[in-house]
């Protein structure tokens, strides 16, 4: 039972702490107070006129006292204006450059005048699948759109959209009915075989 109480802490405080307060009170102190001679008065100032005018009502001359009247009269900025802003530093940028005049377009000459051609028909989608020879000397062409097989001689009209204008050995001359659009259409039936 002895050993337990002398372990535990007791409600009084030891000396040798009470001690090492005091110390840190006392540098604390001792720092803070000041310790040596009094500070020396400055130099005499330059201008001894312009610190005794600040201290006396009689030095002040009536031609420092100037009002600006008109500036009361003034009209105020809005209050919503950005330039009323008393806690922002703001300086206002350039205003920005004159625009560049515009370059002068010379006059449209009569070569850019002229309309544009009318677009080119689409290609004709037939394929030219063979010649057939006959006995008195004519040719007759054969087609296929990969759907149905057509025929016709030069100068027929193939599907009621072509003219047959010439046929070789190896390819036909084709056109639209109304003339546009001519088109040499070579031997290439074997794309539709299959199909």
């Amino acid at each position: 039972m002895e050993t337990e109480a002398s372990t535990r802490p007791s409600g009084r405080p030891r000396p040798w702490l009470l001690v090492a307060l005091a110390i840190v009170v006392a540098v604390a102190l001792i720092s803070w107070l000041p310790v040596g001679k009094p500070a020396a008065p400055g130099p005499a100032p330059s201008n001894p006129r312009a610190t005794q005018r600040g201290k006396t009502v009689e030095s002040v001359q009536p031609g420092d006292l100037e009002v600006h009247l008109k500036a009361l009269s003034e009209p105020r900025p809005d209050a919503q204006s950005s330039e009323r802003n008393p806690f922002r530093f703001y300086v206002k940028p350039p205003p920005p450059p004159p625009p560049q005049p515009k370059p002068v377009q010379p006059p449209p000459t009569p070569e850019s005048t002229v309309p544009s051609p009318p677009p080119a028909p689409p290609a004709i989608p037939l394929k030219y699948i063979g010649l057939l020879e006959e006995k008195g000397g004519g040719k007759l062409a054969a087609f296929s759109d990969c759907r149905s097989t057509m025929r016709g001689r030069e100068g027929d009209i193939i599907s009621g959209q072509y003219r047959l204008v010439k046929i070789g050995v190896e390819s036909v001359v084709m056109e639209y009915v109304d003339g546009r659009g001519r088109q040499t259409i070579r031997l290439s039936g074997q794309e539709c075989v299959g199909k």
